[in-house]
C-alpha cells in the first residue's frame, strides 16, 4: 500500500479536478448570460472567484464530512491531534495555502523539512491527515 504522503498527493490532484469541474460549470453557465455580443468582462473575475471557491471547498468538506473527494477516495480523514473533528477556524487556516494551489508545495517542502509528515499549516492548527481505518 501507497504511503499517507503518496495517497494525498493523489488525493490533492482529484481535488484539483473536482474544484476545475465546478468552475467549468459556472464558466458555462456565465458564457449563456454573457451574450453574443462578446461581453466576456465578468471572466476578468475568475481570479477572485477561484480561490474563493477552492477555499470553501476544502474548509467545508473537512469540517462536516472531515474529508475532501480525494481524500475520501484515498481513505484519509482529517482530525484534531486530540482525535476530535477539527474546528472551522482549524478547516480554514490549514487550507490557506491552497488558495492559489501552487504555495501548498512550499507548506509540504517545509513540513518535510521540519521531519514532518504533516504540512506546516497543520502543524500551526495541530490537525493530522490520518488512515480512514484508524478512526
Amino acid at each position: 500500500m501507497a504511503t499517507i504522503f503518496t495517497r494525498r498527493v493523489i488525493a490533492y490532484v482529484i481535488d484539483f479536478f473536482v474544484v476545475s469541474s465546478f468552475m467549468w460549470i459556472i464558466s458555462f453557465l456565465l458564457s449563456m448570460f454573457a451574450g453574443s455580443n462578446g461581453s466576456f468582462k465578468i471572466y476578468n473575475y475568475f481570479v477572485y472567484i477561484v480561490p474563493i471557491i477552492g477555499l470553501i471547498y476544502f474548509v467545508y468538506l473537512e469540517k462536516t464530512k472531515q474529508t475532501t473527494v480525494g481524500k475520501s477516495l484515498m481513505y484519509l480523514r482529517v482530525v484534531s491531534r486530540n482525535g476530535y473533528p477539527i474546528t472551522w477556524l482549524q478547516a480554514f487556516v490549514r487550507n490557506l495555502t491552497k488558495i492559489f494551489w501552487f504555495p501548498v508545495i512550499f507548506d509540504w517542502a517545509i513540513g518535510r523539512f521540519l521531519n514532518s509528515n504533516e504540512r506546516i499549516f497543520g502543524i500551526f492548527t495541530n490537525t493530522l491527515v490520518v488512515n480512514e481505518i484508524q478512526y
